[in-house]
């Protein structure tokens, strides 16, 4: 079914006023001290009592790394308990403490405020319309993430053995076909690349790629150090032509945006070139905002390049 322009531009402005209104980009929500993440989790498993790690990452779409570090969190705050699954002891089940209780209520009796109030300044009918109309979007978004999951591929961090050379042959051929670039631009890539693995013991630094039957199809690094200042850098973002059009570039941002978050860095850039549209296109609906577009040389041959700023919502 075709959705007319208009249409899916006013979705996307309430979306946006949603998010807004909803308090999603404070550093804390819901009327409490804590992230987005936390108080999800908290939902979901005051909801669920004994809901397992991987179904919490099923339920809030998140990689298990990604729960891994939050689960953590909220155990050493005295918010969650695990406790062994009878029937399985290798399995652990995840509870709230009191403390984690007193949160989910708090949350529920904010959450239910504010929906109250905003469905006090309408009438019924309208009432009625703006339920039916969020479980058919919420429904359809669902749809959606479930057709992607079916293109889902597995991506691992850290270092694998051939990765430096496989990656950075994939940049070499893609913007030599692109634009043109050679040996010098090749070079610097798999130099910087050199450098970078050996500091992924660190936890400010990652890397996530796609391989399949040994071949590498798709990295992106976030280098937590190069810059300084408490500031991330998103680096050697490729995808293989087999893959693209799947949602594996925005699996790995994702993933990228949801480490430097959690790590706490105040800023994520990122250095690319100007005529990317479709990368272009997945930086900027992560928060990525263009700042500074300029001629550059450095990579063998004269392109515009461009700088591209995330800032940690506050």
């Amino acid at each position: 079914m075709y959705v007319r322009d208009n249409l899916v531009n006013d979705i996307r402005t309430s979306s946006r006023q949603l998010v807004r209104q909803w308090g999603v980009l404070a550093k804390h929500v819901a009327g409490t001290d804590y992230s987005l993440s936390a108080v999800h989790a908290v939902l979901e498993i005051g909801l669920s009592d004994g809901i397992k790690s991987k179904d919490l990452a099923h339920a809030l779409i998140l990689e298990k790394s990604t729960i891994s570090r939050l689960v953590k969190s909220l155990v050493e705050q005295g918010l969650v308990v695990k406790m062994n699954d009878e029937a399985d002891r290798r399995q652990q089940g995840l509870s709230l403490s009191e403390s984690g209780k007193a949160l989910f209520e708090a949350i529920n009796l904010h959450a239910n405020e504010q929906v109250r109030d905003a469905l006090d300044s309408v009438n019924r009918s309208s009432v009625v319309k703006i339920v039916e109309g969020l479980r058919l979007y919420a429904n359809a978004l669902g749809h959606t993430e479930t057709a992607e999951n079916h293109q889902r591929v597995e991506i691992k961090t850290g270092y694998s053995a051939g990765l430096i050379g496989q990656i950075s042959a994939l940049h070499s051929q893609f913007y030599f076909d692109l634009v043109g670039f050679g040996a010098v631009f090749e070079a610097i890539v798999a130099s910087g690349m050199s450098e970078f693995v050996q500091r992924l013991d660190k936890p400010c630094n990652q890397f996530w790629y796609v391989e399949e039957n040994g071949k590498f199809l798709a990295s992106l690094a976030l280098d937590g150090e190069d810059i300084g200042d408490n500031i991330a850098h998103l680096r050697w973002f490729i995808v293989d032509g087999s893959l693209r059009g799947k949602g594996v570039g925005r699996q790995l941002f994702s993933r990228a945006v949801a480490f430097a978050d959690e790590a706490g860095f105040k800023e994520t850039h990122l250095s690319t070139f100007k005529g990317l549209d479709a990368a272009r296109h997945i930086y900027e609906s992560y928060g990525f905002e263009l700042v500074e577009e300029k001629p550059d040389t450095t990579w063998g041959k004269e392109v515009i390049e461009q700088q591209f700023v995330r800032k940690r919502a506050e």
